[in-house]
């Protein structure tokens, strides 16, 4: 047997001379020393030694594993060298060469838009309020003086998730949830911007999902020129230092009075163009004192507190502060369209 061990370990260590893949090499590590290896099969007839043989021969084969293992684990190691060098022959860097310019990416307009909003509100001690998309239809309608059957609930049209349930119409439930979270305190000054969700066919001006932010104030002695100066402020900021706004008389079931708002045309400078159908006038929000009725549902007491409210719809002061005629280029994700707006 010990003429058979030494039989094996010189055949192994030729084999051994030739491998130079490590795939070769682990093949040959399992034909030799595997659990069902020539070392192995060699070994099982120690059985039939005597006594006196069996650790002899035991020895030999141990030796014959740790010469078979020492020249494995040397080839394994010149075998990671070699690749190691053809790599780095092979995917050598010339650090003097230029570098690749990445494309950069920009900020979506109405990101950046709603941003700049916050931004200006913020700066008029504003703070910013959050709710849920998916609302009750106590908040969204009933809170805001529209009641069950109430006939301005056609002028939304609205996603009902089940008869009390519904995808937001408007911010406006913040704005309740807002007087109810303050139980009576006041001041109020916030913001709420979100996405809001009707049933609308996509158009260049409409969306079935759009965003808007609107913006609260409760307190003593809030009045209605308070509201138009808060506003004139916004849209100088937003449009330029030299922009005017107008008020015109309108309807809010949550505001009264209410009133639209119109802001000088940004192309023309209100002299008149095709943008603003040469009137020198763009709409661009909705706005008005709350409502008796609105401030008792948020536990005030109109009798003691007043307040006026106001929304803006994000993509209409995108279209507007930069010249867009097509609501839909927001979300057909160009990159044409909005790689412009990474250099604003």
């Amino acid at each position: 047997m010990k003429e058979k061990l030494e039989a094996l370990r010189n055949e192994a260590l030729a084999a051994l001379e030739n491998i130079d893949l490590a795939s070769s090499l682990q093949e040959l590590r399992v034909k030799y020393l595997g659990k069902k290896g020539a070392l192995t099969e060699v070994l099982r007839g120690m059985g039939s030694l005597s006594a006196e043989e069996r650790p002899i021969i035991g020895q030999v084969a141990n030796d014959v594993r740790a010469a078979i293992e020492e020249v494995i684990e040397k080839k394994q190691q010149a075998i990671q060298q070699a690749e190691t060098d053809r790599r780095l022959r092979e995917e050598t860097i010339d650090v003097t060469l230029q570098g690749r310019q990445l494309p950069t990416g920009a900020v979506h307009p109405l990101n950046k838009v709603a941003q700049e909003i916050e931004d200006i509100f913020i700066g008029l001690g504003y703070s910013v309020a959050e709710g849920p998309e998916v609302e009750t239809d106590y908040y969204n309608f009933e809170a805001l003086n529209l009641p069950k059957n109430h006939p301005a609930r056609d002028m939304q049209d609205t996603f009902y998730i089940t008869e009390e349930i519904l995808m937001r119409t408007q911010t406006s439930p913040v704005q309740v949830r807002a007087m109810q979270a303050h139980r009576g305190e006041t001041p109020i000054r916030i913001i709420c911007p979100g996405k809001v969700y009707r049933r609308d066919d996509d158009d260049a001006t409409h969306s079935f999902q759009f965003n808007q932010v609107e913006g609260l104030v409760v307190g003593k002695n809030v009045r209605m020129s308070d509201l138009k100066g808060t506003l004139l402020q916004f849209a100088q900021q937003m449009f330029g230092e030299h922009t005017q706004i107008r008020l015109r008389p309108s309807f809010f079931p949550f505001t009264e009075p209410s009133a639209e708002v119109d802001v000088t045309c940004a192309q023309c400078g209100g002299n008149g163009c095709r943008m603003c159908k040469h009137t020198g006038w763009l709409e661009i929000l909705g706005c008005g004192m709350v409502h008796p009725r609105v401030l008792e549902m948020g536990g005030y007491d109109p009798e003691e507190v007043s307040g006026f409210a106001f929304g803006m719809g994000i993509e209409r002061i995108a279209l507007l502060k930069y010249g867009i005629d097509d609501i839909r280029h927001f979300y057909t994700n160009d990159t044409r369209f909005l790689s412009q707006f990474a250099r604003m």
